[in-house]
């Protein structure tokens, strides 16, 4: 890295979320000295990006920091020298995500971005785009860090660590950071002084231990999930709450995206009534953000909006920049990220994406060995592996018959009937933007 700063390539630069991500780096400045951060982005979403990349620069001209915000739809000029490159790209846009939720609810089933049909998609249409920028990051800037959270971050990680050409990948998501922000809260700490050990899948992780000063809190913790699972949620997902008894049963935290699948029923009949008012969470998101960019827009606005903690993505931006500040700094802290297994995990590949509390030090994360799940979530956790597997070789090869296999064996589907009808019209609905399954279908 150059011992004149730090360079920082943002691809999906236009985001609502940038904002968040200017922010952390402005907080860190002192630790992690960024000189350049360069917002990349489409054609189509020119617009986003001069209204995100000027807000930035008000950012950073509030702070006094002597940071250069750049502004480019030329991808490959702006990766070359870059020391760390975040990706948070929606490949089809908002209305792509729409039509994922849309779909899958006309067929009775959950479609969530990084659930079932939806999830499966999302991947479908992401994955090849973020294979091309790690290819020409190992051409441009081989010794940079890629961080994504573009969704479905496990499936996109999967695909990075088995088909991408540059090694230097890691995944994150804000489902950790949330669980343990909120946990924090419920106990009435600083968040500091607690420490959840995490393991499992992308919105399949769960909490495994919970320590309070180093002291092992575990079962109270859990009880404190019980007691407030209402308030252990995201602004995406319905507060069901949970029977205690399960959650006693089960003896470790779930994460938020659990009930998709362990209150299937409840969280369908919610979504089937939104899906009837017109009111899912992607178009409340769509109208969420045209509220934002409206505020973005403002030329007196030089700080990040409150309202933007209203979406769902709330503390990702953060938690990237935690990332590369460790990573940097060769910090060896403990942060949950999407990486290669290496053992971490028994009964899981050993060449696959997990997230898993890791030690992030300048080599990258290290993940943390946690053995075998327990019992009652290691069948899921499996399930929902192959499903990523499969879903990251469809999007790769384009082979219809993997696609629907991918999709049929997802536990949000109901049978391979409904399957194949949903995996028709999707496709269908998304040609545009698959090009790999061009003139593909099943006999």
């Amino acid at each position: 890295m150059s011992q004149k700063g730090i360079k920082v390539v943002t691809i999906g630069g236009g985001s609502s979320y940038t904002p968040e991500l200017i922010e952390g780096f402005i907080i860190r400045y002192h630790t992690l000295p960024v000189r350049e951060i360069v917002l990349v982005d489409i054609e189509e979403g020119r617009e986003k990006l001069e209204i995100v990349g000027t807000l930035a620069q008000r950012m950073v001209k509030k702070s006094g920091l002597p940071i250069k915000i750049l502004l480019t739809t030329e991808r490959k000029s702006a990766l070359r020298d870059a020391d760390f490159v975040i990706t948070q790209i929606r490949v089809g846009g908002s209305e792509g995500r729409i039509k994922d939720v849309r779909i899958s609810l006309s067929h009775g089933v959950i479609g969530q971005e990084t659930n079932g049909a939806g999830g499966l998609f999302m991947g479908l249409r992401t994955i090849p785009v973020i294979l091309e920028i790690a290819s020409e990051m190992q051409e441009l800037c081989p010794d940079a860090w890629l961080v994504n959270f573009s969704n479905p971050a496990g499936m996109v990680t999967e695909a990075l660590l088995r088909y991408g050409t540059h090694p230097k990948v890691v995944g994150l998501c804000n489902v950790p950071t949330t669980i343990h922000k909120l946990l924090s809260q419920i106990l009435d700490v600083e968040s500091q002084r607690v420490r959840i050990d995490f393991a499992g899948l992308n919105h399949m992780v769960f909490g495994l231990r919970t320590y309070l000063d180093g002291c092992d809190i575990s079962e109270h913790a859990l009880n404190l999930t019980i007691e407030h699972s209402d308030r252990m949620t995201m602004n995406n997902i319905h507060p069901i709450t949970w029977e205690p008894d399960f959650i006693r049963g089960l003896g470790v935290i779930p994460c938020p995206y659990h009930r998709y699948y362990y209150k299937t029923t409840d969280v369908l009949e919610e979504l089937s009534a939104e899906y009837q008012r017109g009111e899912t969470r992607p178009e409340v998101v769509q109208r969420l953000e045209t509220e934002l960019f409206q505020q973005y827009r403002d030329p007196d606005l030089n700080e990040k909006p409150d309202i933007l903690a209203q979406r769902g993505g709330a503390f990702y931006s953060d938690a990237a920049c935690q990332l590369i500040a460790s990573i940097y700094t060769d910090a060896q802290d403990i942060q949950t990220v999407n990486v290669r297994n290496n053992g971490a995990i028994r009964g899981l590949p050993v060449d696959s994406a997990v997230e898993v509390s890791s030690l992030i030090t300048k080599e990258g994360p290290k993940p943390l060995s946690v053995g075998e799940l327990p019992i009652a979530v290691m069948g899921l956790v499996q399930q929902i592996k192959s499903f990523e597997q499969l879903g990251a070789e469809a999007a790769v090869t384009g082979d219809y018959h993997t696609g629907l296999l991918a999709l049929t064996i997802n536990p949000l589907i109901s049978s391979d009937t409904v399957a194949k009808r949903l995996f028709d019209e999707m496709l269908d609905a998304h040609r545009a933007f698959l090009p790999q399954f061009a003139n593909k279908a099943g006999a």
